[in-house]
């Protein structure tokens, strides 16, 4: 069974990342993936959008696939069926990223397999802006 990387790894990978790519990152600003890479955009990361029809969101080139991205990406954040994420980890080893992140509500045995069978951490069913805002910027530092 999958078990998610401590508090202590997530705040190193998040404090540490830069480029994140959003796979199904959608152009409508009503969708959660929208709201979610805003936010990142707005600490200062750079968002990568993935679709494979949008041309660009948030004012960033969408490419339609991760392996159309000519640059490095720290994290691959997706928001794709829980059923497509295998092929989605598949994908992203190339990349070699730090992490791949599955938001909330998405987890596959299968894709957690490929990533570790690739040597590639995965998170899954965490929302990466609420984890974000969690585990760096608390409303009671201590």
């Amino acid at each position: 069974m999958h078990k998610n990387p401590d508090d202590e790894w997530l705040t190193k990978l998040l404090r540490e990342s830069r480029t994140i790519a959003v796979v199904g990152l959608s152009p409508k600003p009503h969708r959660d993936s929208f709201k979610v890479a805003s936010y990142l955009k707005a600490q200062g990361y750079r968002v990568i959008p993935v679709h494979p029809r949008a041309q660009e969101v948030l004012d960033e080139r969408a490419y339609r696939t991760l392996a159309e991205i000519p640059e490095p990406v720290d994290i691959v954040n997706v928001f794709r069926r829980s059923e497509e994420t295998p092929a989605v980890v598949e994908d992203a080893v190339p990349l070699r990223p730090r992490a791949v992140w599955l938001q909330l509500g998405i987890a596959s045995t299968e894709a957690a397999g490929r990533a570790a069978a690739a040597g590639l951490p995965i998170v899954m069913d965490r929302c990466l802006m609420v984890e974000h805002r969690r585990l760096l910027h608390p409303r009671n530092p201590r």
